[in-house]
């Protein structure tokens, strides 16, 4: 349990911690997937919608002027969060999902016959299909980096990818199955040192480390705020601002223009290019309300408190006859996944959640990682902030007692 964080007194900033799943305790162990939201978060989109709803960036009137500047001020936030040189490099999208799928179609329209991304075994769909979706326009080749038995990813095998052909290294910063944390700015070198730019996957990093994404040299970085205590529908891409000016736009509508005819059209300037339409103005001003409640918390006070939880899981499930841990790096994240012997991941989930414990299974969007581990799926469990050494405990002898039934 951390010395610093009173883990009871955020409790109770969570009133769905308190309800009981099964005639039990509900303990929330889903965390990557989406985390639960605080009621300053909820009482700040409500303040919205009762006190300041306008569309934004576009009244002279004193609504539209406010929920605009809330709308920039979050922009700011997320800035300041990630330390980003500017905000007209920090473009609001509707979840991490969009972002990949955004750099995808615009950088990627350059792309030719016969150009190569890099890939990692252990991406997310997300980081996956939308570079098939543009290797069926462009004809370009994939290129996959396999892991270790622990599942690191293989360094060596990484740099030996690359060839005069490679025009973009996309991976994930952690690994949402393995925990795995990956060696960003290591990889983000090699990549430069050929000349080629690279997009990380944070969706499974910002909620649980500090993000410096001058310091790691990123040129894309996309994440998510429902998995940062915030409102779901609000995801962010950062881009360095030299890449985002060379690129064409993703959608063309309202906002995103500067003069239009109908011989022709000028687009606004960064990073409206990208933000066509009228955007979830509320949620995305909720979000700095939730960038808030982390920056009061301290993201190491944070991470560290994940970090002992993981281990009190690790060495709990370690004990249990069977067990199978996925991802044993020595830099791992707050995920554990795990089989027990030869009960189905879905039969393990069923019963745990007839305890009340909430944990993840299947394949975690994730097939060709299950490939490569030779499964279909595992029961995961992943921890924030409001999770204790408690519910660790609990969840540890749920897994024990359903194991025990096969």
């Amino acid at each position: 349990m951390s010395k610093i964080l009173d883990i009871n007194k955020i409790r109770e900033d969570f009133p769905i911690l308190s309800r009981e799943i099964m005639g039990r305790k509900l303990i929330y162990l889903d965390n990557s997937a989406t985390s639960q939201t605080p009621r300053c978060v909820v009482e700040a989109i409500d303040n919205m919608y009762y006190n300041k709803k306008a569309n934004v960036h576009r009244g002279v009137h004193t609504l539209s002027q406010e929920a605009t500047d809330m709308v920039e001020n979050s922009r700011e936030m997320v800035r300041k969060y990630i330390n980003a040189e500017s905000i007209e490099e920090i473009i609001f999208t509707r979840g991490t999902t969009e972002a990949i799928n955004l750099v995808a179609s615009c950088f990627g329209d350059s792309f030719c016959n016969g150009d190569e991304i890099i890939l990692t075994v252990m991406e997310h769909h997300a980081n996956i299909v939308p570079w098939q979706l543009l290797k069926r326009h462009k004809r370009i080749s994939i290129k996959v980096v396999p892991i270790n038995d622990r599942g690191e990813l293989i360094i060596d095998a990484y740099e030996k990818l690359f060839t005069d052909n490679t025009r973009m290294v996309a991976f994930t910063h952690v690994s949402n199955v393995l925990g795995t944390v990956n060696p960003v700015k290591q990889m983000v070198e090699i990549a430069h040192r050929h000349g080629v730019p690279v997009l990380v996957d944070g969706a499974q990093a910002a909620p649980h480390q500090a993000i410096d994404v001058r310091d790691l040299d990123v040129d894309f970085y996309a994440f998510s705020s429902h998995k940062m205590y915030g409102p779901s529908g609000v995801g962010v891409l950062y881009g360095k601002k030299k890449l985002l000016q060379a690129m064409p736009p993703y959608q063309g509508g309202g906002e995103m223009i500067g003069h239009v005819s109908f011989e022709k059209t000028t687009f606004a300037e960064l990073p409206f290019k990208f933000e066509a339409g009228t955007p979830d103005f509320v949620d995305i001003a909720a979000f700095a309300t939730a960038l808030d409640y982390i920056k009061s918390l301290d993201i190491r006070e944070i991470e560290s408190h994940e970090e002992h939880l993981l281990e009190l899981a690790t060495k709990g499930l370690e004990e249990i006859p069977g067990m199978r841990i996925f991802g044993t790096a020595p830099h791992k994240s707050s995920v554990i996944s795990f089989l027990v012997g030869n009960i189905h991941h879905y039969d393990m989930g069923m019963l745990l959640d007839k305890l009340g414990v909430a944990v993840r299974t299947g394949h975690h969007c994730a097939q060709p990682l299950m490939t490569s581990l030779g499964i279909e799926g595992t029961i995961r469990a992943s921890f924030a902030v409001y999770n204790t050494e408690e519910e660790v405990a609990q969840f540890v002898a749920a897994v024990k007692r359903v194991a025990a039934m096969f």
